[in-house]
């Protein structure tokens, strides 16, 4: 059964990676972020990043960017699930546009 692991508002500052969460315990995990505030000239980039040893580097395992106002039959944007045993750290960077609050969520499948 799916199960929150964390979740929260996260008001972007233009061209700072902002640390949604840090899970550490084995899981396969998904971001779900909802971009219905973004308009025309906003660009979004949602990044999962892992570890594949212990004591190793923690490296992007998924990136996806979005730009301009979303379709509003694709506001909720959902990454790929992540399979981590080490560390699964999970960012929101807004890169250009106004800052925008965006509502996110991290769940275990």
């Amino acid at each position: 059964m799916p199960a929150v692991e964390a979740s929260g508002t996260q008001t972007a500052t233009i061209s700072t990676e902002h640390t949604l969460a840090t899970i550490t315990t084995a899981k396969t995990l998904v971001l779900i972020v909802d971009a219905v505030n973004m308009v025309n000239a906003d660009e979004l980039e949602l990044r999962v990043k892992t570890k594949i040893l212990s004591g190793g580097v923690t490296r992007v395992a998924y990136k996806a960017s979005y730009k301009h106002a979303q379709s509003a039959d694709d506001l909720i944007k959902i990454s790929i699930p992540i399979p981590s045993d080490q560390e699964a750290v999970f960012t929101l960077k807004q890169v250009a546009g106004t800052g925008r609050a965006f509502p996110w969520k991290v769940m275990s499948l």
